[in-house]
C-alpha cells in the first residue's frame, strides 16, 4: 500500500512539472505582441515607412504610418495633448516626448509589461517597463528648462478646450519642481509605466528609447530576457504548493 502511494505521488509530481512547463510556453506571448489601446495594430508588422523618429520600428511594428507621423505633432488626433501647455517646450525636450510616443505606440517588445485595464480608449497599458538609465536621464536634462504645472499627465488636466490645458491654481515651474531627479520624471509622468532601471543601454535588461536600427532592435532581447524571468517565476509558484502538499501526504502515509 506505501509503495503504491509512493507512486501515486512520483506520478503527482510529474504532472506539477508538465504543468508548470505548459505555463512556462505560454509566457512566450508575450514576445512580438501589441497592446490592446487606442491606435495600435492587432499583430506587430513590417511597415514601408514610418516617420523620422519612430522610423526605427519600420521593420517590426505596431504602429501605421500615420500614426507615427501624428505622433510628431502638436495636439494631434492621436490624444490631443498639448506639449506646450506652459509655454514652448524646449525641441530638445520635445524630441524625448516624440520618441517615448514612438516606443509607446510602435514597439513589439513590451509585453511583458502589459497589463489589462478598464479604461474607456483602451483595455492594455504597460506598468514598469524598465527604461535605460541614460535614456531617463538626458530626458530629464534636456527638459531642465523646459516648463509644465504637472507631476503625473496621465490624469487631472482640464480638457474643457479639446486639448490638456493646466488645472486651475496649478502653476507652471521648470521641469525641476515637479520632477526633482530624472527617477521622478521617468516614473511618474505617465503613472508609473516607466521605472527607471539601474541597467546601462547595451546591457541587455533594460529598454532603450532609442537605438539603431541598422544594428537590429536591442529590444528584442530584453523583452525575451524577462519573459524567460516571468517564466521562472511561474514554474516557481506552481511547484511550490503542489511540492508540499505531496511531501505532507507522504509524511502523513508512510
Amino acid at each position: 500500500m506505501a509503495q503504491w502511494t509512493t507512486i501515486q505521488l512520483l506520478l503527482l509530481l510529474v504532472w506539477v512539472a508538465e504543468v508548470g512547463g505548459a505555463q512556462s510556453r505560454v509566457r512566450t506571448e508575450l514576445l512580438n505582441v501589441c497592446m490592446d489601446a487606442k491606435h495600435h495594430k492587432e499583430k506587430p508588422s513590417a511597415e514601408d515607412k514610418l516617420h523620422e523618429q519612430c522610423s526605427p520600428w519600420k521593420k517590426n511594428a505596431c504602429c501605421t504610418a500615420n500614426t507615427s507621423e501624428e505622433a510628431h505633432k502638436d495636439i494631434s488626433y492621436l490624444y490631443r495633448f498639448n506639449w506646450n501647455h506652459c509655454g514652448q517646450m524646449a525641441p530638445a525636450c520635445k524630441r524625448h516626448f516624440i520618441q517615448d510616443t514612438c516606443l509607446y505606440e510602435c514597439s513589439p517588445n513590451l509585453g511583458p509589461w502589459i497589463q489589462q485595464v478598464d479604461q474607456s480608449w483602451r483595455k492594455e497599458r504597460v506598468l514598469n517597463v524598465p527604461l535605460c538609465k541614460e535614456d531617463c536621464e538626458s530626458w530629464w536634462e534636456d527638459c531642465r528648462s523646459s516648463y509644465t504645472c504637472k507631476s503625473n499627465w496621465h490624469k487631472g488636466w482640464n480638457w474643457t478646450s479639446g486639448y490638456n490645458q493646466c488645472p486651475v491654481k496649478a502653476a507652471c515651474h521648470l521641469f525641476p519642481f515637479y520632477f526633482p531627479t530624472p527617477a521622478d520624471l521617468c516614473n511618474e509622468i505617465w503613472s508609473h509605466s516607466y521605472k527607471v532601471s539601474n541597467y546601462s543601454r547595451g546591457s541587455g535588461r533594460c529598454i532603450q528609447m532609442w537605438f539603431d536600427p541598422h544594428q537590429g532592435n536591442p529590444n528584442d532581447k530584453v523583452a525575451k530576457f524577462y519573459a524567460q524571468v516571468m517564466d521562472g517565476a511561474g514554474l516557481r509558484r506552481a511547484w511550490a504548493p503542489l511540492l508540499s502538499l505531496a511531501l505532507t501526504l507522504l509524511w502523513l502515509l508512510c
